[in-house]
């Protein structure tokens, strides 16, 4: 959360440079390098919110939560294949068992992240949970499919569940988290 204000500080003062210049009260040279950092973001795609389908996908594999009560997580890897593109933000997640959905709540732990991607960069991020028990539906859901969302694009990737049936918390609340972007390897 320590990035939400210096961002929306940042946002303020180029909203407030950019009416200065258009209103011609501002200093040209100043007016120029604007233009110029804003090109260049916009050249190197720092703008531009990442889409899936850019991305190769690697859902898994997952490591099983054992027992009832115990915790499995599913990891999921992106590879951008496309131009420079920058996710902002936390994945957004559902599951479902048949017709019935959940979303997937982000880590309470976990903080939102803006990472600037370059061709061939990786990412992952990783649902958890924990397992429910088997045949009882006030304590699991079998979940059979789950679907994510980047920030930014609305398409759903969708995929098969892994796993077993997730605890529930309550009618509405199952035991599962998505959670933050985080570079793939060093």
């Amino acid at each position: 959360m320590r990035t939400t204000p210096v961002a929306v500080t940042a946002a303020l003062v180029a909203a407030l440079t950019l009416a200065a210049c258009s209103s011609g009260s501002g200093d040209d040279t100043a007016k120029s390098s604007t233009d110029s950092t804003s090109s260049a973001d916009s050249a190197n795609g720092k703008s531009t919110a990442c889409k899936a389908d850019q991305f190769g996908i690697d859902f898994g594999p997952s490591s099983a939560a054992p027992a009832a009560g115990d915790t499995g997580t599913i990891p999921v890897t992106l590879t951008n294949r496309g131009a420079s593109c920058t996710l902002e933000g936390m994945p957004g997640a559902d599951v479902y068992a048949g017709d019935t959905s959940w979303a997937v709540s982000p880590d309470q732990a976990a903080t939102a992240t803006k990472l600037t991607l370059a061709k061939d960069q990786a990412v992952t991020f990783t649902i958890t949970y924990v397992r429910g028990v088997a045949g009882d539906t006030k304590k699991a859901a079998d979940v059979d499919k789950v679907t994510f969302t980047l920030p930014g694009d609305s398409a759903p990737q969708s995929y098969k569940w892994p796993d077993a049936g997730v605890a529930v918390k309550s009618g509405d609340e199952l035991d599962i988290t998505v959670g933050p972007f985080l570079p793939a390897g060093d």
